[in-house]
């Protein structure tokens, strides 16, 4: 029976997770944006096209990982503090692909503390809006 439900999602499931989906995407596009803006770059709408490729590598290593360790689990995203830990764990793991992919892409190094603000401002973006989100969901 467990296998069965896996197999085949709720409509309310299902929906939870495509929204999650495009929100996760949505809150790494935010950081990019809050990243260029801060350096003096475009990072309006009219910029859409650079922010989201200052987010794509980051938005690759999240999806990459995100579904492996669970984090769009129906018992984990209707939960603040399993959603919280899961969001955390899952961050962990895609920060440094996210970092790696993009040390690849743009041919140079990680610098110490681009690395920590990164960690720290997207921890804080997708806890935020995860946290709302399981908040919103337990109520329902």
């Amino acid at each position: 029976m467990a296998f069965h439900e896996q197999s085949h999602p709720s409509p309310v499931v299902a929906r939870r997770t495509v929204l999650l989906v495009v929100g996760d995407a949505l809150a790494l596009l935010i950081f990019a944006a809050l990243g260029r803006a801060s350096h003096g770059e475009d990072a309006g709408l009219t910029a859409l096209a650079q922010v989201a490729e200052t987010a794509a590598p980051f938005i690759v290593g999240w999806f990459a990982v995100a579904p492996l360790f669970g984090a769009y689990r129906a018992q984990v995203t209707g939960a603040l503090q399993p959603m919280l830990a899961r969001t955390a764990l899952t961050w962990l793991i895609a920060w440094p692909i996210g970092l790696g992919l993009r040390a690849l892409i743009r041919q140079t190094t990680i610098p110490v503390s681009f690395a920590l603000v990164t960690f720290v401002t997207v921890l804080a973006i997708m806890s935020l809006w995860r946290g709302a989100f399981a908040l919103i969901a337990a109520r329902r």
